[in-house]
């Protein structure tokens, strides 16, 4: 499974932007796909997380009622709309995808994109 993130870019507070994850390669149904962030000099965190398939979500405290997760089957990508950034949402974005199940740990995905910067200037 390969992972490409894009979408990041430079918003002022209180902008939006959503980010998106097309994977390539076979995706499995009982596979959970997440969003996580890592800000300089601070550890990779937990954003967001859904299940390939089904509806059942999962969102960072920090992120509830700004983000939302989502994906398109037909064309295998997630997607992660954020509203309402604030300046400390400031961080390099990866999407991440796991063989089986969805958690908030990174060290239990299997697959990594390559990160897409997000910058919100106050």
């Amino acid at each position: 499974v390969q992972l490409q993130a894009s979408g990041g870019g430079l918003v002022q507070a209180g902008g939006s932007l959503r980010l998106s994850c097309a994977a390539s390669g076979r995706i499995l149904s009982g596979s959970g796909m997440g969003w996580f962030r890592q800000a300089p000099g601070k550890e990779r965190e937990f954003v967001a997380g859904i299940y390939w398939s089904g509806y059942t979500t999962r969102y960072a405290d920090s992120v509830k009622g700004r983000f939302t997760i989502s994906r398109d089957n037909a064309k295998n990508t997630v997607y992660l709309q954020m509203i309402s950034l604030k300046p400390e949402d400031t961080a390099l974005y990866y999407c991440a995808a796991k063989v089986t199940g969805m958690t908030a740990v990174a060290a239990s995905y299997d697959y990594w994109g390559q990160g897409t910067q997000v910058t919100v200037s106050s």
